[in-house]
């Protein structure tokens, strides 16, 4: 099954949802104003310039550098559901995700929705040609409440690529996700269904943060996603993909609960995934 959906937002044109849209329907993007709150130092604690703090390509700036950029790119709050990016609704913005997860994907004609990426904290997304960076049809969807500084164009050319270090980052970050896809575009050749979800349950496994003292290190890792995110993540319906994870619950790899699943022996499920 392809990877690649609707390339169009002429598409949903005459969408199959009827008269009770989906969130992420043409026009349901709140105006930004009615979802974001712009924090400033003037909120105290100097709270935009914790939007930089912890984010992977700041992680050599100055005090002063980072309230600079701080400066540029308040931190804007969206709840879970809201969406940040849609193809109708376009600007060529930077986002920096702060807190939170954040779910890239697209929409075919007939309402299925197709996972492109999940952003986690301390990353980049949007649209913005200066870095190379597409969003095209795609939209972006806050899994979680979410915290994101937003650059305009300007300010991305004067603060960030003028940066030798930051730059650098950035375009590693770019090319690790370049990569990524076009590991999904294999997998989605090559593996049957059940090794891609096993692939996926195992990506997102390996993307949680390292062990520390709110997250032991006995503890089995868990992944926050429903059946369909999950199945929009590795291109196939939800209704296969709870077969197959109930396949693997019976075989004592996961443990599944309600919007939830806790990965039980992860090296099972690595070789299941091929």
């Amino acid at each position: 099954m392809s990877y690649c959906l609707a390339d169009s937002a002429d598409a949903l044109a005459g969408p199959a949802w009827g008269a009770a849209p989906p969130p992420w329907a043409p026009g349901r993007r709140e105006e930004t104003h009615t979802m974001t709150h712009a924090y400033t130092d003037s909120d105290g604690g100097g709270q935009g310039t914790w939007c930089m703090a912890e984010v992977d390509i700041f992680c050599d700036l100055s005090e002063q550098e980072m309230a600079a950029i701080a400066e540029a790119a308040p931190m804007k709050t969206y709840g879970a559901g809201e969406i940040l990016h849609s193809p109708d609704q376009p600007s060529e913005v930077l986002f920096i995700l702060k807190k939170g997860r954040v779910r890239v994907f697209r929409v075919s004609a007939d309402g299925r929705a197709l996972t492109t990426a999940i952003i986690t904290p301390g990353t980049i997304f949007g649209e913005m040609v200066l870095l190379g960076q597409h969003m095209y049809d795609n939209y972006a969807e806050a899994l979680d409440d979410v915290i994101v500084c937003v650059m305009s164009r300007a300010d991305v050319n004067r603060l960030l690529l003028s940066d030798a270090r930051i730059a650098a980052r950035i375009t590693a970050i770019l090319g690790r996700r370049l990569a990524e896809l076009e590991q999904r575009l294999s997998d989605s050749v090559f593996k049957t269904v059940a090794q891609r979800i096993a692939t996926t349950l195992g990506t997102l496994t390996a993307a949680q943060p390292p062990a520390g003292p709110l997250r032991p290190v006995g503890r089995h890792p868990q992944i926050a996603l429903t059946h369909e995110q999950i199945a929009a993540l590795a291109g196939t319906s939800r209704e296969t993909c709870t077969k197959v994870l109930h396949d693997y619950a019976d075989q004592g790899m996961i443990r599944l609960a309600r919007g939830r699943i806790t990965v039980i022996d992860a090296a099972r499920l690595r070789d299941a995934g091929g």
